[in-house]
């Protein structure tokens, strides 16, 4: 039997709705904005474009009655480049190097926010705040208190709040889901996720200097620990240090780990979690290039791989979800899912190719959920990506730590104090973490 889009959307909430997120009693919360006719223009701002924050805010602009109106990015070049690629469409935007200006614009409607990990939990929480619906790039926080944090804005604010996940509009994951629920595959013990990733040379230590001409990197910074500029550290590769993301498990790990667990129904967070892994080409870095996670539940496992500088993966997929049944595999991915049989004991399913655009479904689902202000049509609300997100960070918390932890579900926290002191991070250069 298949489940409806509503019902599956209620699933995950209930999913993520588990004790990873600790509940937070808010002191007030905002009215929503009344529904929006078709015809009604949503004004919308993008903030941090140099990726896929501006691959997300054209997603968006797709959408009938959606018009672009400023953009922001602390690279005066990423900018100046962005705004002209907008008026050579015809479309002419305000810019800025601040995104607290575009929070200050009370024509401004939604934010897109396309920043590195490290500036998403303060930027969301302030929009919502400020009366604005986000589009927020996935994960979420770039640690478990900011997921926390982020979950008690949207919920304090009553903002639309659509994490970038946008494989949770895509059908034929939802397709291979249903398969799942059918229970044709029997009882599932393991599911693998994986990642196996040629992101050409590998990363070598480079010298510190100047930041490029027209950057503001004390904004580029923002909360995270003053140091100075590398290049390594800043466009693209900023993804494998500490201190503005967690590599390639908490980038690709949000995505995959998140069908994981979808397929299994998994409420809460695991009872224990372990992790290995080694910098084995990335001398330049700090995440780990090679990373085996294993997250243990109380009747399955979920098993986390990640390879950087390898192109091909477990069943000749560079990337995939494996559910592994007492009768049969099922195995998904970002083009197509299939299923393969034990023996006789189930009918094989033919590789089932993707049908649409995932980044548009998501971003058209953002729009109508905005106009329609039902929050449980949302595809990938707050607390879908807090829940992963959360998952992820324990992943990494177990490698940094070298230890077997053991998660407490009602303090929410670890059995270890050093990775106790990983479920938080630290705020510098007069930044505060967003109280709500």
């Amino acid at each position: 039997m298949t489940i409806s889009r509503r019902k599956f959307i209620r699933h995950t909430a209930a999913i993520a709705g588990g004790a990873a997120i600790s509940p937070i009693i808010t002191d007030f919360a905002h009215a929503s904005r009344p529904v929006r006719s078709a015809a009604d223009k949503i004004r919308v701002a993008a903030i941090g474009i140099n990726s896929m924050g501006w691959a997300d805010v054209n997603a968006v602009m797709k959408n009938p009655g959606v018009e672009c109106v400023a953009l922001c990015d602390v690279d005066r070049n990423v900018l100046d480049k962005r705004a002209a690629e907008l008026a050579a469409k015809g479309i002419n935007v305000k810019t800025f190097g601040d995104y607290r200006k575009i929070l200050d614009d009370k024509d401004i409607d939604a934010v897109v926010i396309g920043t590195p990990d490290h500036w998403h939990c303060l930027m969301m929480a302030e929009a919502c705040e400020a009366g604005k619906d986000v589009y927020v790039e996935k994960p979420i926080g770039n640690s478990i208190a900011e997921c926390r944090v982020m979950v008690a804005a949207q919920e304090k604010y009553n903002r639309v709040v659509q994490v970038g996940q946008w494989q949770r509009s895509q059908k034929h994951f939802r397709d291979a889901v249903d398969f799942v629920y059918s229970g044709k595959l029997g009882k599932v013990g393991l599911v693998k996720v994986w990642g196996y990733f040629n992101y050409g040379n590998p990363i070598l230590k480079l010298p510190d200097g100047a930041a490029p001409a027209g950057v503001d990197y004390d904004m580029w910074l923002g909360p995270a620990a003053k140091r100075p500029f590398n290049p390594n550290r800043f466009h693209g590769s900023f993804r494998w240090f500490w201190d503005y993301a967690g590599g390639i498990m908490t980038d690709w790990g949000v995505h995959l780990l998140d069908y994981a667990l979808l397929g299994m129904k998994a409420s809460g967070t695991p009872r224990r979690v372990s992790a290995s892994g080694a910098m084995l080409r990335n001398p330049g870095a700090e995440t780990p290039d090679t990373l085996t996670a294993l997250f243990e539940y109380d009747d399955f496992n979920i098993q986390w791989e990640h390879v950087i500088g390898y192109g091909a993966g477990i069943y000749n997929r560079q990337h995939g979800i494996a559910f592994l049944g007492e009768n049969g595999t099922l195995i998904v991915d970002r083009q197509s899912w299939e299923v393969i049989p034990y023996e006789k004991r189930m009918e094989a399913v033919p590789v089932q190719k993707s049908s649409d655009n995932g980044l548009d479904e998501h971003a058209k689902n953002f729009v109508e959920v905005i106009r329609s202000r039902r929050m449980d049509d949302l595809h990938a609300p707050i607390r879908v990506g807090a829940e992963v997100a959360t998952l992820s960070q324990m992943g990494n918390i177990a490698y940094r730590t070298g230890s077997m932890l053991h998660w407490n579900a009602e303090k929410g926290e670890f059995d270890n104090k050093e990775a106790n002191k990983l479920i938080g991070n630290a705020y510098h250069n007069g930044y505060k973490m967003p109280r709500t």
